[in-house]
């Protein structure tokens, strides 16, 4: 063997061993990785609320947010100014003559609301949501709890009450008086909400047992009750899904109200008050 067949000789066995490695790596890598995440990131990429335009007739108008207000000459508003301020997790508009709109639509009977409440049950406050026909007529009315700490609560329509009619309007309100006389003038939010039926098909496609397909769905339809309320439930079931926590910001971003994704989400609250 001469001088430089030793050397080639050594490069060919590192060679074939590097080669022996990579092969033996590449199922690995290659190979998709099975885990709880995959099929939630998957979901949260595809999922977009696709807002329905308002419907036809008077705008629904409404109010989003509560902040402080003042009242009649020489009064103020009695509940101390928050940040973020009493919040209505509904869609909303803005046009051009500074009117806003807060309006959604719901496929069930008796849907739920969430809001984001800033007082606790610690103050005495009284706490009021209301539902009402097109006519202003009162459909239903109860006292809420306030929670033990600031975040989102949900409000139920019960199965005592009325239930909501196929292709007709109904304003809700939901008020905080700070003042036990009511002499000033309370935080509140409104908004108007309509049911609707979806076509045979997409009823076919949301009896999946998969809430996050179902979730997707009732986004793509512009159902923003049912959509907000099956991704509440995803999130109840699994606090700790940093996914799911992503799909909730990216939701309540799509509409504006960045600021309150971020804030707990209190579904354990009692609705009503004692």
């Amino acid at each position: 063997m001469n001088a430089n067949s030793q050397p080639i000789k050594l490069f060919l066995v590192v060679a074939f061993s590097c080669t022996s490695l990579l092969v033996s790596l590449t199922p690995v890598l290659a190979k998709p990785t099975q885990n709880r995440s995959d099929a939630k990131t998957t979901v949260a990429q595809a999922t977009t609320f696709n807002q329905p335009p308002i419907p036809l007739g008077p705008p629904p108008g409404g109010r989003v947010r509560g902040g402080a207000k003042r009242g009649p000459v020489g009064t103020l508003a009695a509940c101390p100014p928050t940040k973020p301020d009493l919040t209505a997790l509904v869609p909303f508009t803005e046009e051009d003559n500074s009117v806003i709109n807060v309006w959604a639509q719901t496929t069930v009977e008796r849907p739920s609301w969430f809001f984001y409440v800033p007082y606790t049950k610690d103050l005495p406050y009284t706490v009021e949501f209301v539902l009402q026909d097109r006519d202003s007529n009162e459909i239903y009315k109860n006292a809420i709890a306030l929670p033990d700490k600031p975040g989102v609560i949900r409000v139920s329509l019960p199965t005592t009450a009325p239930a909501l009619a196929v292709n007709k309007q109904y304003r809700w309100f939901f008020t905080i008086n700070c003042d036990k006389q009511k002499n000033s003038p309370p935080t509140f939010v409104e908004g108007v909400i309509q049911r609707v039926e979806l076509n045979p098909a997409t009823v076919k496609e949301l009896q999946t047992p998969e809430l996050l397909k179902r979730y997707a769905l009732y986004g793509q339809k512009g159902i923003w009750y049912e959509a907000l309320m099956t991704l509440a439930e995803l999130r109840q079931k699994n606090p700790q899904d940093a996914a799911l926590q992503a799909e909730w910001r990216n939701l309540l971003g799509s509409i504006r109200l960045n600021d309150i994704a971020t804030e707990p989400l209190l579904l354990e609250t009692p609705s009503s008050a004692k």
